[in-house]
C-alpha cells in the first residue's frame, strides 16, 4: 500500500442512492464493505461525511434562513450520517468510532486530536461528524483541516464523478479530464471540486488529494494502492 493513513471526504449526496432525498440503506451498505475491503490491508482510515441530503445549509440561507444557525442545523445532520455510516461498519465487525465537533455525549465521542489518532492506531474507523464545530465553514474544509491535524497522508475526495474536467462533463460531452493538477491551477481556475480554502490548506500542509468515483466497485483500495483512479491534486504536478 502507498498510503498508510489516509482521509476520505464523503458528500452526503452520496448517501442519497436514487432515493433523491434522505439515506439509501443499500448505498450505505455498499460504501461499508467498500471500506471493509480496506480495512482488512492495514490501512488507517478516516472519514469526513457531509449532510447535504438532509440539509444544506447555504441553501437555506439563501432562502432567508440565518446563516449559522443554517449551518449548525447542517452540522446536525452530518451527525445523522455518521452514526448512520458507524452502523453499518460495525454490523461488518469493524470498530468504528463518531468524533464530533460538537459535543453530542449520549452518541458520540468529543472530537479531541490525540483520541482520534489513538483510534486510528488501534485499527479503528473514525468518522468525523458535525464539521468542525464553526458556521460558515464546509465539510470540504473540515475534512483538509482534519486530514493536517491527524498528518493523513492523502484526502479521497469520493464524488458522483471520476475526476476534476475542465467544463461540465453532464454538458459538455468534450469536457477534458485530467489526469493530474496542481493546487494552484484548482484556485486559479476555480474549479471547485473542493472550496477555496479546503484546496489551500492542503497545499500549505502538502496534503495531495484525488478526487475519484465513488460507485465504482474497488475504487477506494485502488486509490490506496495508488493506481491510476480520478484526478490526482498536488504540489508537483502538472496539469495534463
Amino acid at each position: 500500500m502507498i498510503y498508510q493513513r489516509v482521509l476520505v471526504k464523503l458528500s452526503g449526496e452520496a448517501l442519497i442512492g436514487n432515493l433523491g432525498y434522505g439515506i439509501d440503506p443499500k448505498v450505505v451498505a455498499e460504501i461499508a464493505q467498500e471500506i471493509s475491503d480496506v480495512i482488512k490491508y492495514g490501512t488507517q482510515l478516516a472519514i469526513v461525511v457531509g449532510g447535504g441530503n438532509i440539509f444544506r445549509g447555504v441553501k437555506a440561507a439563501s432562502a432567508g434562513m440565518d446563516r449559522a444557525t443554517a449551518d449548525y442545523i447542517g452540522m446536525i445532520a452530518t451527525v445523522m450520517n455518521a452514526m448512520t455510516l458507524q452502523d453499518a461498519l460495525e454490523r461488518r465487525g469493524i470498530p468504528t468510532r463518531v468524533l464530533t465537533a460538537i459535543a453530542m455525549q449520549e452518541v458520540a465521542e468529543p472530537y479531541i486530536r490525540r483520541r482520534a489518532i489513538r483510534h486510528l492506531e488501534k485499527g479503528r474507523v473514525v468518522i468525523f461528524g458535525a464539521g468542525s464545530g464553526n458556521p460558515f465553514f464546509t465539510t470540504d474544509t473540515t475534512a483538509a483541516l482534519r486530514a493536517a491535524e491527524i498528518d493523513a497522508e492523502v484526502v479521497f475526495k469520493a464524488t458522483k464523478v471520476d475526476g476534476i474536467y475542465d467544463s461540465d462533463p453532464n454538458i459538455n460531452p468534450k469536457a477534458h479530464r485530467y489526469q493530474s493538477l496542481t493546487y494552484g491551477h484548482v484556485l486559479a481556475n476555480d474549479l471547485r471540486v473542493m472550496d477555496g480554502t479546503a484546496i489551500a490548506l492542503c497545499k500549505e500542509n502538502n496534503i495531495p488529494i484525488v478526487v475519484f468515483n465513488l460507485s465504482v466497485r474497488g475504487n477506494i483500495l485502488r486509490a490506496i494502492k495508488g493506481d491510476a483512479v480520478g484526478t490526482l491534486v498536488g504540489g508537483f504536478c502538472e496539469v495534463s
